[in-house]
């Protein structure tokens, strides 16, 4: 696929992009993302500044990253070692054939 130009708003200002056509959907929905994140802060909390705003939003979505990529590794060794248990079982049952 090809790309596009596409303009996203974020926190009042425009961004014109060049993006791969598949990925045009995902791009819009983070800005939104971003975008009612701003505003729940906006609400929540007497921060006005677009920048303070911003800082937060970034905060909050990279340690939903991180917390993720922990998960992630977490579940990762729980497969590793069920895995290897199993090994152990069928080649302990095999061996005894």
């Amino acid at each position: 696929m090809g790309e596009i130009s596409i303009k996203i708003n974020i926190a009042d200002r425009v961004y014109p992009l060049k993006v791969n056509m598949e990925e045009e959907e995902i791009i819009r929905r983070a800005a939104k993302l971003i975008n009612d994140r701003i505003k729940e802060y906006q609400e929540n909390y007497a921060v006005r500044d677009k920048q303070d705003l911003l800082s937060m939003c970034v905060l909050h979505y990279a340690t939903s990253s991180l917390k993720a990529d922990m998960k992630v590794t977490v579940e990762d060794t729980e497969v590793t070692d069920k895995v290897y248990q199993l090994d152990y079982l069928l080649s302990e049952f095999f061996s005894k054939q």
